[in-house]
């Protein structure tokens, strides 16, 4: 596991894959810029047929990890919309805040903490020109109801954590689990970010994937250092090199109050080192400050110890969408073949949109159906995809953009020998497979 401080971005910036990679979302159906038929609505974007399926492998995974393998972790939904009480227990009333600055010269807004020289504008070069810094409040406001009164006011949830928090009392109740235990939720939530970049990576609605492990006082630190390790290890399993993540642990003006330690797992985006996921000791804030406003208990009695007290909290939170531009970009090679270049995401097969394409080698009425009975025999298994149009290789290729790790196509022998070709993404080796293995043959492969 690698473990840098922020200073430490030796690696170049390569804007080429970034621009690629959009490219290749908006060709090939993974991501679409939102209302683009209405000229757009910054930092808002729609998943396409293909990106709404590797979303969803994304969020898929971290379920199975976090609690699909564990017997110490149990799921919630929380509602999105809240009331002011919620967040003013929380503090985000009050401090969820980012400092803003206006030129005078242009009237661009600007974040003060992200802007390369604090004297100079990015947008039109003047220099001495910021207003001074004030605190921009990043929820979302709305109304419940028909009437639009203080009354009815409501807001959108920034993260997904507080649910949990709020709901502690009642799965602790209805699970039976005890201390160290865990609640995950994946979810959307919504900030009003001033400066919205990087394609999706930093956007006004987003999903997260966030878990809060609910531990004895005692035993924080060695849960937090547990988490650390263990969600680092999980963009390494899922197929990005090790040698493009890091762990960073937050330097101490960097820590919120109520941590007393932080670590980002960092990506190495086209742009540098940036945040995929935050695991944060947490202490008891959570639980107390909701305590405390709401006046109920939201604590834990030991019967073992006759010890009554208020867990401390371990959170790794994930963003799920800059997550899954992570992974297509650590998947992105180009190579040569035969004289020409080929495009293949290598992904994880749990990943990938699709983990087997059936491609009958024609559209004949002959080599038709025998395709039909091998996708009816595959799809109820994996997520299949379906061509029977142009050339063989072409589809090959198109295959290779959208990462499937295999295809099957069906020929003219299959209708003497039973069997099909199956051709592996990342290799392109070839096997011929009866047709009455094929599932077998996967499941070995795609577990």
């Amino acid at each position: 596991m690698s473990d840098t401080s922020a200073a430490e971005t030796s690696q170049g910036e390569t804007p080429e894959l970034f621009d690629k990679i959009v490219n290749l979302c908006k060709r090939r159906g993974f991501v679409f810029p939102s209302a683009e038929i209405y000229g757009g609505f910054r930092s808002t974007y729609d998943y396409g047929p293909v990106g709404v399926l590797m979303l969803r492998n994304v969020k898929n995974a971290w379920w199975r990890s976090m609690v699909q393998m564990r017997t110490d972790v149990v799921g919630l939904d929380a509602a999105i919309l809240s009331p002011p009480a919620v967040w003013e227990a929380s503090g985000h009333l009050s401090s969820f805040t980012d400092p803003l600055v206006d030129c005078r010269n242009c009237g661009n807004r600007f974040r003060q903490d992200k802007l390369d020289d604090p004297d100079v504008c990015p947008s039109c070069g003047a220099t001495g020109q910021f207003t001074e810094p004030r605190q921009f409040n990043l929820m979302f406001k709305t109304h419940a109801g028909p009437v639009a009164d203080e009354g009815a006011v409501a807001y959108l949830r920034p993260e997904t954590a507080q649910g949990m928090f709020t709901q502690f009392a009642n799965v602790l109740n209805t699970s039976r689990k005890k201390p160290p235990f865990g609640i995950a939720q994946v979810g959307k939530s919504f900030r009003n970010e001033i400066t919205p970049q990087n394609f999706v990576f930093r956007t006004r609605e987003f999903e997260q994937m966030e878990m809060e492990y609910f531990v004895p006082p005692d035993e924080a630190e060695k849960w937090y250092r547990y988490w650390c390790d263990e969600r680092f290890q999980w963009y390494v399993d899922h197929g990005i090199p090790a040698e493009k993540l890091r762990l960073r642990a937050h330097d101490a003006d960097e820590l919120s109050h109520y941590s007393s330690g932080t670590s980002d797992v960092e990506f190495l985006f086209p742009w540098g080192w940036d945040e995929l996921e935050g695991i944060a000791n947490r202490g008891d804030y959570d639980l107390s400050a909701h305590a405390t406003h709401s006046g109920e208990k939201l604590d834990y009695f030991d019967q073992a110890t006759g010890e009554r007290y208020t867990p401390h909290v371990v959170e790794p939170a994930a963003g799920a969408t800059r997550t899954m531009m992570a992974f297509l970009m650590a998947a992105y090679d180009e190579e040569e073949v035969r004289g020409e270049t080929r495009t293949v995401l290598r992904l994880h097969h749990r990943i990938a949109p699709f983990q087997i394409a059936v491609l009958p080698l024609s559209k004949k009425d002959t080599l038709v159906p025998p395709a039909q009975d091998v996708l009816a025999r595959l799809q109820p298994h994996f997520m299949c995809d379906y061509d029977e149009t142009q050339a063989i290789g072409r589809r090959y290729r198109r295959q290779d953009e959208l990462g499937t790790p295999y295809c099957v196509t069906i020929d003219f022998e299959s209708l003497e020998d039973g069997a099909v070709t199956v051709r592996e993404r990342d290799t392109m080796e070839q096997d011929r497979i009866a047709i009455p293995d094929l599932l077998a043959y996967f499941r070995e492969r795609l577990v």
